[in-house]
């Protein structure tokens, strides 16, 4: 208890008031709450209590009692963090392993003995596999965001680890939406679960203030550095849709003063954990990630989620935005809407069951940005991107553009000179004319020649 008054914490959330005293009462449990629910701490402060009061008896040794899965290694990270902050006061261990780095002081730190286990499936599996890992003697397994597992391919990597368990088990399932594989897989681990469910499925929270702009792809950089400029924005996380994509934001708001890194999958472990810890520390204001990101990513006063690329899941939207206003927190969520993105965009209001405001307060607005007055409007934009053609209202391409390499007219590379730019001619006799030399260029049928291509 004084640990946690120690973190700030004085009335437990929805989730928490409904799960703790189920799980210290030894029920299995499956918890559905929208990200930033304080579902970590719903299991980690009953864990600690029920392993702190029923230790085990003298000179058996310490072994692995607490089995915790999570999806990505950031998130396994924040979890043993948790458990070592509410467990201070304890003589409770606890250890994290995931891979991407070296094993060694992993296996090292289970040799010495632990309580509590947090582990990715894919390096539990491979220390369990080398003889590094004991879990027969697990009181009590946790499966942490089990649709990001399902997301990830993590479920046959699950049940293999779920054979390896003791049957007389306590088992604790936490998940932000609850899809028929997600249900399926608790019917075969929990034996007679409580449901909990604090909140609608993949609703979003009502302190987050949401808003679209709809801005072509072209000009995303310049609105995202507009809106980062602004004094309220203070700590802020854009998200991109793929890894390069993430890596090109960070170059454009670091060539722009802006200090900003990225996080994602092609990043070492070490890439990974030196820029959430400069995030967290305030040493950088702005986190650039893919959706490896999206889930459990406990970060304080995040002021601003930025979806610089809509999500073609309408579910990530909640999760992404979900890194905001949290913890009884308000929050401003901003996404960017170009003309391919809008099907994406209509798909997340119909998840919300609401229309999310479109804003129109970029200076450059009239010139830079373009609205869809109505539904209709969407439709036909929509449709001129899939046919080629630009939106109503967007800057068409001048005709008569010649193609690349056509020769003439084709300004000159930097560092050229506009002779040394035209194209090569040969000298010699005949190069340049069709002919029976090795040199001759043969001719290609036109389309429609009516002549059979026989060289």
């Amino acid at each position: 208890m004084r640990a946690v008054a120690t973190t700030g914490y004085d009335t437990p959330t929805p989730i928490q008031a409904q799960a703790i005293p189920q799980v210290l009462a030894g029920r299995d449990l499956f918890g559905c709450a929208q990200t930033g629910t304080g579902k970590t701490a719903a299991f980690a402060l009953p864990i600690l209590h029920r392993l702190h009061t029923a230790r085990p008896a003298t000179g058996s040794g310490r072994k692995i009692r607490v089995l915790v899965l999570s999806p990505t290694r950031e998130l396994a990270s924040q979890i043993s963090e948790f458990f070592s902050s509410y467990g201070r006061n304890t003589p409770l261990r606890n250890a994290v392993i995931f891979g991407g780095v070296n094993q060694n002081p992993q296996v090292k730190a289970l040799r010495n003995g632990i309580d509590i286990l947090v582990a990715t499936p894919g390096r539990l599996l491979d220390l369990l596999n080398q003889g590094h890992v004991d879990l027969r003697a697990v009181e009590i397994f946790v499966l942490d965001e089990a649709d990001r597992m399902l997301d990830l391919g993590f479920f046959p990597d699950i049940r293999k680890v779920v054979a390896r368990l003791s049957t007389q088990r306590q088992t604790l399932l936490f998940s932000a939406t609850m899809p028929a594989d997600i249900r399926e897989l608790a019917q075969s681990i929990l034996r007679d679960p409580l449901n909990v469910h604090v909140a609608p499925m993949a609703t979003a929270a009502d302190r987050i203030e949401q808003g679209v702009f709809h801005v072509s792809k072209r000009n995303k950089p310049t609105l995202l550095r507009h809106l980062l400029r602004q004094s309220s924005t203070s700590r802020a996380l854009v998200f991109t849709r793929t890894k390069r994509g993430a890596d090109r934001v960070v170059n454009d708001l670091i060539k722009a003063g802006i200090r900003a890194a990225a996080i994602h999958g092609d990043k070492s472990q070490a890439q990974r954990e030196k820029a959430l810890d400069g995030f967290k520390a305030h040493r950088v204001p702005v986190l650039v990630a893919t959706d490896i990101a999206a889930r459990g990513i406990d970060v304080d006063a995040v002021s601003h989620v930025f979806n610089y690329d809509v999500p073609n899941v309408a579910e990530t939207y909640v999760h992404r935005i979900g890194r905001t206003a949290r913890a009884g927190a308000s929050g401003i969520a901003v996404s960017f809407c170009d003309a391919e993105e809008r099907g994406d965009l209509r798909a997340i209001e119909r998840l919300l069951r609401q229309p999310i405001t479109v804003r129109t307060d970029h200076p450059e607005y009239p010139h830079r940005v373009e609205v869809p007055a109505t539904e209709t409007a969407l439709a036909e934009g929509s449709s001129a991107a899939g046919q080629g053609r630009p939106p109503s209202g967007a800057a068409r391409p001048p005709r008569n553009r010649r193609r690349p390499g056509s020769g003439r007219g084709r300004p000159a590379a930097v560092g050229q000179s506009a002779t040394s730019a035209r194209p090569f001619r040969s000298t010699e006799p005949h190069a340049n004319k069709g002919g029976s030399g090795s040199r001759a260029r043969r001719r290609r049928p036109r389309r429609g020649d009516g002549k059979a291509a026989t060289a």
